[in-house]
């Protein structure tokens, strides 16, 4: 019967540890700070997924430039071989509706330095879409550690104040609350770091992109501005292999 007396008792004071306790400790401001590197988390992949879906749009669409586009003996005929609305088809209108503005100009301005003017606006827009929300990126990476360690100051802080109101410091009572506050730091570094290695892959992409936006529009500004004199070098489509008959078997005599 003591037996059974002294094990209630223990069952009574021991004490449950967790992530729920820790949010319980650290009250309302553990849980919006939770929260807040949720919404973090979650825009971080929303971001990833949507930019690397325009991505790949992007870059399909210069592999179908250097396939086909030089082929054709015109700007327009080209441009009509380009998927509508896509980057490099804004690139290609946009030279050409540059090139009939000028047409209309009453100030001596050089075509040339028209034609490139129109080219890079539009280029800068195509790169300032492929650019949008990198730096939600750029500021979950720099941050996201930070509120997660004032989660964790939080829960220290609450759990501290508790140990001072009943006076029991022991070694049981304080590492507890402690290494619960810790939690915090510990999800606010599994935010930062995919939104760090997400913003500096997308970016090292949107440079291979501008770096192949910039040569086709200085190709289309050379064209326009040379009539069609100057153009890249195309390479010829690989002839389809012939294949040899086979050897005629031998005649038995």
């Amino acid at each position: 019967m003591d037996l059974e007396i002294l094990a209630a008792a223990g069952a009574a004071t021991k004490k449950s540890f967790g992530f729920v306790e820790a949010l319980k400790e650290g009250g309302w401001p553990s849980w919006t700070i939770l929260a807040t590197l949720v919404v973090m988390s979650i825009g971080s992949f929303y971001i990833l997924f949507t930019k690397l879906i325009d991505q790949n749009k992007v870059l399909k669409q210069s592999k179908e430039v250097k396939a086909n586009f030089w082929r054709a003996a015109g700007l327009q005929e080209g441009a009509a071989k380009l998927e509508k609305n896509s980057a490099y088809r804004q690139l290609v209108d946009d030279g050409i509706a540059a090139r009939e503005q000028h047409g209309l100009l009453t100030d001596p301005v050089e075509a040339h330095d028209w034609l490139h003017g129109a080219m890079n606006r539009s280029q800068e827009s195509i790169n300032n879409f492929l650019n949008g929300g990198l730096s939600f990126l750029a500021t979950v990476g720099a941050t996201a550690p930070f509120v997660g360690l004032l989660g964790t100051v939080i829960g220290i802080y609450s759990a501290l104040i508790k140990i001072g109101i009943t006076g029991d410091a022991s070694l049981d009572k304080v590492s507890g609350p402690v290494g619960e506050a810790l939690i915090m730091t510990a999800i606010g570094l599994f935010v930062a770091v995919p939104a760090v290695f997400a913003y500096n892959w997308l970016q090292a992409r949107n440079k291979t992109i501008a770096r192949d936006m910039a040569l086709f529009s200085n190709d289309v500004l050379g064209f326009i501005t040379s009539g069609g004199k100057v153009k890249p070098a195309v390479t010829a489509a690989p002839a389809a292999a012939v294949k040899k008959p086979a050897p005629a078997a031998p005649v038995k005599k």
